[in-house]
């Protein structure tokens, strides 16, 4: 006998497949995929090019058209092209940003290369250096040498992200072997739109939760703050209790991320800024290879 799940399903395999395909471009493409197993009707509907170019962002053509490799974005459907942009970010603007979807969702995602970001000092080839890794998104990317005031900021405008979405930002980076400074030395990280209120928090980015030597911080250049508190004979920093959304985690491409704040893309048109900031502690740090900042909308539940 069949069960009241079977007539339903029945019922819907008599309807158009166009009917179907319009009833799946308002759910979400996750549900789409799901669906695709219920029949054969239902697999043809959910593939086809009417339900997924309603998951595709409307400017997403406009947005390809920035990307110098637009013209041999390989795809033969809508399906294949949202995927692709899951799982490929394509590189816009001059190769400055990179553009994704989040695959759950379809909400447009970015990450701001170092060359779209403001980072003090970059043109200085005794504190940055630009270069090139095979595992990175950009072709440059930007590796810190010493500095003892550490500062960089993004911004992008709120137009290029997706409406009504909660969004998490974070800085991309990877160590060197000559890491050092960054051991119970948090930096500031701040995330806001640009003339209000900024949502500001530490975090650290010593990866070993500072069971580095700290004989290495201030080694490169000078005294610094914290040596010369050292000589005077104040009291040198001491590891505190601190959480682990306070650390950086790893990412699934190899490199290492930490937040550095969300934001909630409402009504209200804007810049969002984005900084990271060390500029109180006054000793040196170095070896820190910088990807970008990541505007990455909250994956859905």
């Amino acid at each position: 006998m069949a069960t009241a799940e079977t007539k339903a399903v029945g019922l819907f395999d008599v309807l158009p497949e166009g009917c179907v395909a319009n009833v799946l471009s308002f759910t979400s493409p996750s549900d789409a995929c799901r669906s695709s197993s219920v029949s054969t009707t239902f697999r043809s509907a959910a593939d086809s090019d009417a339900v997924w170019d309603r998951f595709l962002p409307p400017e997403c053509e406009s947005i390809i058209s920035c990307s110098a490799d637009s013209s041999s974005l390989p795809f033969s459907s809508k399906k294949e092209l949202y995927l692709r942009l899951c799982d490929h970010p394509l590189l816009i603007d001059d190769g400055k940003k990179s553009f994704f979807l989040e695959k759950r969702s379809g909400k447009k995602c970015f990450m701001l290369s170092p060359k779209e970001l403001l980072v003090v000092w970059i043109e200085n080839p005794s504190y940055w250096k630009w270069t090139s890794l095979s595992d990175a998104r950009f072709p440059d990317v930007a590796e810190l040498i010493s500095v003892c005031w550490l500062e960089i900021r993004g911004k992008i405008s709120t137009c290029m992200l997706s409406p009504a979405t909660l969004y998490a930002t974070y800085l991309v980076f990877k160590p060197t072997t000559e890491l050092y400074g960054f051991n119970y030395h948090p930096v500031e990280v701040t995330v806001g739109l640009v003339g209000a209120e900024v949502h500001k928090r530490m975090v650290y980015l010593d990866t070993e939760r500072g069971r580095g030597a700290r004989s290495q911080i201030g080694r490169r250049r000078g005294i610094g703050l914290f040596n010369r508190a050292r000589i005077l004979g104040f009291q040198a920093p001491q590891p505190q209790e601190i959480d682990d959304a306070q650390y950086p985690k790893k990412r699934g491409d190899g490199w290492l991320e930490i937040e550095l704040g969300e934001f909630f893309n409402g009504e209200e048109n804007g810049e969002l800024e984005m900084s990271v900031l060390e500029l109180k502690g006054g000793h040196w740090k170095g070896g820190l290879i910088v990807q970008g900042i990541e505007i990455r909308a909250k994956e859905s539940k």
